[in-house]
């Protein structure tokens, strides 16, 4: 079985598990996979959206029933959880909509999001709303990647034998001069 016909069997389902936490490249190779007409674009959206929305809503339970305790665990970051609480309870829409576009807030926000208790009925809409927001720019910015590499794609494709011989050349010229370095030094040593 070919890696395409493995990425269209198990593609959605990739997504789905690997958007479920830090998913950024995931979700862009998805994005490149639906160029490639291997996935749906709609579906690769829908599957990134789902699994950001699942690992979001989990964390932010885990955040409502533990977060207190969970955040005392990082107590030398105190000052900034302190500053990102009164952000949440200030910008609450802003806050859980634009976690997952801030860089190392994906895991974290939504455990504080919850240790803050924003209630149910206002996460859970902004989550689906921020999930799908996230998934639709990410995957399409893959899609548009999709675009400058298809070409670049074909080539290595039609010319991969030759890069593996020229990749194996320049393997064995390099570990061939390591060895005369090393040859040259215990000379040297001995001397």
């Amino acid at each position: 079985m070919d890696i395409n016909a493995l990425i269209a069997q198990y593609g959605y389902a990739a997504l789905l598990i690997g958007s479920l936490a830090e998913g950024e490249t995931i979700t862009l190779l998805g994005g490149v996979a639906a160029h490639q007409g291997l996935l749906k674009f709609p579906l690769a959206v829908l599957a990134v959206a789902l699994g950001g929305m699942i690992g979001d809503q989990a964390l932010y339970l885990f955040g409502r029933r533990f977060g207190n305790r969970a955040l005392t665990r990082f107590s030398r970051h105190q000052k900034k959880i302190d500053r990102a609480q009164r952000l949440i309870l200030r910008y609450p829409v802003w806050f859980v909509i634009g976690t997952r576009f801030m860089y190392g807030f994906r895991v974290i926000g939504p455990l504080l999001i919850g240790a803050s208790r924003v209630p149910p009925k206002l996460f859970i809409p902004l989550n689906i709303a921020g999930a799908l927001l996230w998934a639709l720019i990410f995957t399409t910015l893959g899609y548009l990647g999709g675009e400058v590499i298809a070409p670049w794609l074909v080539r290595v494709d039609q010319h991969l034998k030759h890069y593996i011989w020229v990749a194996l050349a320049v393997a064995i010229v390099v570990l061939l001069r390591l060895f005369l370095k090393r040859r040259s030094r215990r000379r040297e040593n001995q001397d």
